[in-house]
């Protein structure tokens, strides 16, 4: 017995779908999303669907297709249960092969183009990019570290000069590793919340300025606590000595 040849996409093809499909499926107006959260983990809630049939006697069958050509990714298109069974049913002939490469034109004509445009994306465009990102992330922190300043100096100074630093890729290009990357991204949101938190830690170091003041004075009551301990105690001793 030979058997028939199977349904067989490649993970290129598969996500290339997914990604795509700008989250749902492809029937227009359905809202039915791609993936679905089932106790924390994602399961695909679309099925793949056929323009022209994978079946010799499938809906919209298209002779002398071979089998590559039936499961290429610009023969499918993602589809919920229902419209599935609807477009490839009983009610197949109102939906042509011309009708559903609409649909798939529309849905995937965007995140194509998008692609297309990046072959225009040269390395110097990169870097162009890549440092007016940074620069406009130094112009967000210029507040906080100005107000920063008025009370650290010497902090203030060094945070700006590492910012200036970060943010010009003459110094440290653009081959960022993963972990620096990882690194940054942590950095950046903690960075993100400096403007608010400034005005708590302009109050904090003006109180620490006043440590200085605070322990003289402390040291000054020690020593009249202890200047008034040994008077205290020679006070005892003459009265002892009264009595005798």
């Amino acid at each position: 017995m030979v058997s028939q040849p199977r349904r067989s996409y490649s993970n290129a093809t598969i996500a290339a779908l997914t990604t795509l499909a700008r989250g749902g499926c492809y029937f227009p107006g359905c809202n039915v999303p791609i993936l679905r959260l089932i106790d924390g983990e994602p399961f695909l809630n679309l099925e793949i669907a056929h323009i022209r049939a994978f079946e010799d006697n499938g809906p919209r069958s298209e002779k002398g297709l071979d089998i590559r050509g039936r499961n290429s990714f610009g023969n499918l298109i993602l589809l919920c249960t229902p419209h599935h069974k609807l477009v490839d049913g009983p009610r197949s002939t109102e939906f042509p092969v011309e009708m559903l490469d609409s649909w798939k034109e529309a849905r995937e004509s965007e995140g194509i183009d998008a692609l297309a445009g990046l072959t225009d994306l040269t390395e110097d465009k990169l870097a162009s990019m890549i440092q007016e990102a940074q620069y406009q992330l130094f112009e967000r922190l210029q507040p906080a570290l100005d107000e920063f300043a008025k009370t650290a100096p010497e902090l203030a100074a060094l945070l700006r000069s590492a910012t200036r630093e970060i943010s010009d890729p003459r110094i440290h290009g653009f081959g960022l590793p993963e972990d620096g990357i990882r690194m940054l991204s942590s950095a950046s949101r903690g960075l993100s919340h400096l403007q608010d938190t400034a005005p708590q830690l302009v109050a904090a170091a003006r109180i620490l300025a006043q440590i200085p003041d605070a322990a003289t004075m402390l040291n000054k009551a020690a020593a009249n606590l202890s200047k008034a301990a040994a008077q205290v105690q020679d006070a005892a001793a003459v009265s002892r000595n009264g009595r005798r």
